[in-house]
């Protein structure tokens, strides 16, 4: 005997969020506990550290968004953490000793780890791959042996370090319906390859004189020019205009806080243009809390006038 199909696309998607939401919210049942919540607000907490302009996108999401981004921060922040700042031990063996207890803690539904316990419930929830976060692993240890990148391990790092921690957070906006999540991956990528590459270009000068390293291929620090840096803008702004379009597809609840990360970016990233290469190579430029309150405001009123 067949089973009836659903009766329209719409009924499927509502199908498909509901069954996710009931996955999640029975794993919240077995670890709503003291434990749980503790652990969730820790990834929080790291968040608001480290983060203004995504902790100020998260908290305009709708509230069952928010604690799996945190938990998705937490612990890709956690792991750079380790490869940028932990100057003095071994970052090697932190590294894999991280990647060892990510894997026990998704196989073992638990660990002592808060960053890992929350984590691990958001990717059983929504089904985030294996393949997601051993791309983002791999992208730290890439930092372990690499100060110079070309085309190749470039576009590697770019997609391990930033494009599969927006397709993770994809996989909690799309909440299990599979079409929408492929129909806005492309996009997801751009945008997180954006904002790396703005990361780039903000920290060039730390990048630079505390770790040695040049992300961008075939660029020189010292011989960095007007030039290369048009080109890095190009790059970076045809990234943008793509991965606007898929924000303006997200689901309700999570288009505002995403188009506010991208605000943000943006005023950085122009900020960034009219600069002197001098400039973006001797002082870390950046957008101040005054702004980011003011582009929050705006951004908010054109979000409730239905403009974006």
């Amino acid at each position: 005997m067949k089973l009836q199909k659903p009766l329209n696309k719409n009924l499927t998607k509502q199908h498909n969020q509901l069954k996710i939401s009931k996955q999640y919210n029975h794993n919240s049942t077995n670890m709503d506990t003291l434990f749980s919540k503790t652990c969730t607000e820790c990834s929080r907490l790291i968040t608001n550290r480290y983060s203004t302009s995504f902790s100020l996108g998260i908290r305009v999401f709708n509230k069952k968004f928010r604690d799996p981004i945190y938990a998705i921060y937490g612990f890709v922040r956690f792991a750079d953490e380790i490869v940028d700042t932990f100057h003095g031990y071994d970052k090697s063996t932190l590294l894999t000793r991280f990647r060892e207890d990510t894997y026990k803690a998704i196989h073992e539904r638990i660990s002592l780890n808060p960053v890992l316990q929350s984590f691990q419930e958001v990717v059983h929830a929504y089904h985030i791959e294996n393949e997601l976060i051993d791309a983002f692993l791999d992208s730290m240890e890439m930092d372990l042996h690499f100060n110079r990148y070309h085309d190749n391990l470039y576009k590697q790092y770019i997609y391990g370090s930033a494009e599969v921690v927006g397709l993770m957070c994809l996989r909690v906006f799309t909440a299990g319906d599979k079409v929408e999540y492929e129909k806005l991956r492309p996009s997801a990528q751009a945008l997180g390859s954006a904002f790396q590459k703005i990361n780039f270009l903000r920290d060039m000068k730390s990048d630079f004189d505390q770790r040695g390293r040049v992300y961008f291929p075939n660029v020189d620090f010292r011989g960095f020019d007007a030039q290369q840096k048009k080109v890095i803008e190009a790059d970076i702004k045809a990234d943008f205009d793509f991965g606007l379009e898929g924000i303006k597809q997200l689901p309700k609840g999570a288009r505002f806080g995403v188009y506010l990360a991208y605000v943000y970016y943006i005023n950085l990233f122009e900020k960034i243009k009219r600069a002197n290469v001098a400039k973006v190579q001797d002082e870390r430029i950046r957008v101040n809390d005054g702004r980011k309150m003011y582009l929050l405001f705006k951004s908010a009123v054109k979000s409730g006038l239905g403009l974006i």
